[in-house]
Formats: structure tokens, C-alpha cells, sequence
């Protein structure tokens, strides 16, 4: 193609950019305020359906990528079982969507009802979580693509926790201020991922508060953990805040249960490894976080995102 075609394209791409950016977030925009008019459980049920079945074939790179990460994961296991964890994983986005969209109010728990609450949580992280709001301390709490993994902020804020949530916005910038707007509705204070974040992060743990993200990601830059028996990269933003503000490290997950309901959980205090000379050793603490979310994930395999690259 000459020059010539190949700047005009360009031209014409940059130009569209805006537009589909507008497009997509007013989509969104529209998807969310609708779903909000029908009844969540109904709706999650409706696109979870939908998900499993248009999901393979629509994002046909994702359920490949999903396939090779399983079958590396679980070599023992057959493609039929495979397949049903993919199955799962669909089902569990669909869901995921259709809870979005009511984030602020699908969190229901009665302490003095439990059995009528749709939140179930055991007494050992009720009293774990008492310990972390009351004892005036900052800590970092880690969580990962499971279950639903937008309700532990919604937790947090729903009893009381002061916390500061790390999060990646989307590509597009119309999208972003839509969901930033649900995700603000009763999430605490909102951190977004960037050059800056470590900072930000840092201030909230200096202030008392509580900081929070996800770890599961592969991270190109990060330090070398093993994960499901093979080499791969995670963020060690955690384990380098450790090394600037020592305080206690927690994992939280929310898991998917039948008949619409969730279960909170909250890790014991994960101990940091340390060097000969008493420092946190980042990759150490790293990989202890990694092992965590592994047992994590093979608990409830069909409830994580198999979809994006976990290894190298």
C-alpha cells in the first residue's frame, strides 16, 4: 500500500477513534440503566445463559486461549471436564454483568438473619474483619478474577471499612466514565492503575486506611512466581508497599453458591517472607500470595477467568 492510502487511513482511523469511543459509552451507559430496571436475579440468570452459549463463539481467541490455560493448568483432566469449566467461566462473566449493573444494593446481609441474607459469611471472618476495622492499622488486601470480584469493595464500605481500591479503567474513555460512576455508588475510595497508583496507595496505608487489589494478573514486568506448576509473572506492587508501610496482608474472595447467593471470605494474615537481612523479599511474598490464589482457583475453577494469557 502506498504512502499516500497509508496515511489517509490513519487519518481516517484517528478520526473515528472519538466516535466509536462515544458509541461504546453510550452503550453501556444504556445496557447498564436497563438492566437496572429488571429484577437482577432474572437477569442474571438470562445472561448467563446467553454468555455460555454466544461466548465461545464470539470471542472464539478468548475460549482458545481459556482451552490452552486449562489443559496447562489441569493436564489430568479430561476435554469434556475442560469444557465444562469454560462452560462455568461464561456463565460466571454473564452473571457478573447483570450484578454490575445493581452493585448498589446487591449486598445483603443480616447478621441477625444470616439464613435470610443472600451474603453468607462465617463467623471466623466476621471476626476477622472486626480486627481490621477496629485496630486503627492499615493493611493490604488481595483479591482475584473469582466469583464476583466487584462486591469485596462493596463489603467493605457496606460495614464500615475505610478502604482505597485499586482498578484498571477501561480502553475506552466514554465506557470508563460510565462504570467509574456505578463503581463510586458505595466502593470507597477508587484508585486508578497508572504510573501514579503506587503513590496514591502508598498515601492511603500512611492514612490508616485499607488498600485493596487484584493480584491474578500476568504482569510482563513483574517478579517470577510459579503458578499451577509453571512459571509466570505477578505484579509486586503489594509486596513493594510492604516494604515502604509494614502492616497485615488479607485475601478476600466472593464465591458464586447455588440459588443466587454468595459466601464472603477473608484469609487468615498471610505472612511475609523475608531476606537474610530481615527486608521483605518481594518475589518470596509475592509467590506466598500466588500459592493462595492458587488453592483459591482450584476450589472453584469454572469461577475464574481462564480467558487471558497467564503465562509466558
Amino acid at each position: 500500500m502506498s504512502p499516500l492510502l497509508l496515511r489517509a487511513r490513519a487519518r481516517i482511523r484517528d478520526a473515528m477513534k472519538p466516535i466509536g469511543e462515544a458509541a461504546v459509552g453510550a452503550l453501556t451507559f444504556i445496557l447498564l440503566r436497563t438492566m437496572r430496571h429488571f429484577d437482577p436475579i432474572r437477569t442474571a440468570d438470562f445472561l448467563g445463559h446467553v454468555t455460555r452459549r454466544i461466548g465461545p463463539v464470539v470471542a472464539s481467541r478468548e475460549q482458545r486461549i481459556g482451552r490452552a490455560n486449562l489443559t496447562a493448568a489441569f493436564p489430568e483432566k479430561p476435554p469434556a471436564e475442560i469444557d465444562a469449566i469454560l462452560d462455568g467461566v461464561w456463565d460466571n462473566l454473564g452473571r457478573l454483568a447483570a450484578e454490575f449493573a445493581h452493585l448498589d444494593h446487591i449486598w445483603e446481609h443480616d447478621p441477625a438473619f444470616p439464613e435470610r441474607s443472600r451474603i453468607d459469611i462465617s463467623p471466623r471472618t466476621h471476626e476477622l474483619f472486626a480486627r481490621l476495622r477496629l485496630d486503627e492499622k492499615p493493611a493490604l488486601i488481595f483479591a482475584a478474577h473469582l466469583g464476583n470480584w466487584e462486591l469485596p469493595a462493596v463489603a467493605a464500605a457496606a460495614h464500615g471499612l475505610e478502604a482505597a481500591t485499586l482498578f484498571r479503567r477501561p480502553n475506552s474513555a466514554s465506557a470508563n466514565r460510565v462504570i467509574e460512576k456505578s463503581r463510586a455508588v458505595k466502593m470507597g475510595t477508587l484508585i486508578p492503575a497508572g504510573r501514579d497508583a503506587p503513590l496514591k496507595m502508598a498515601e492511603a496505608l500512611r492514612n490508616g486506611q485499607h488498600v485493596a487489589m487484584l493480584v491474578d494478573q500476568y504482569f510482563t514486568n513483574g517478579v517470577e512466581v510459579t503458578f499451577f506448576g509453571r512459571k509466570t509473572k505477578a505484579n509486586p506492587t503489594l509486596a513493594r508497599l510492604l516494604r515502604q508501610i509494614e502492616c497485615p496482608i488479607h485475601g478476600t474472595r466472593i464465591i458464586r453458591l447455588p440459588g443466587h447467593r454468595f459466601r464472603a471470605e477473608l484469609s487468615e494474615e498471610i505472612e511475609p517472607v523475608r531476606d537474610a537481612s530481615g527486608q521483605i523479599d518481594v518475589q518470596g511474598t509475592m509467590q506466598a500470595i500466588t500459592s493462595v490464589v492458587e488453592g483459591w482457583i482450584r476450589e472453584y475453577p469454572e469461577q475464574w477467568l481462564w480467558l487471558h494469557r497467564r503465562w509466558r
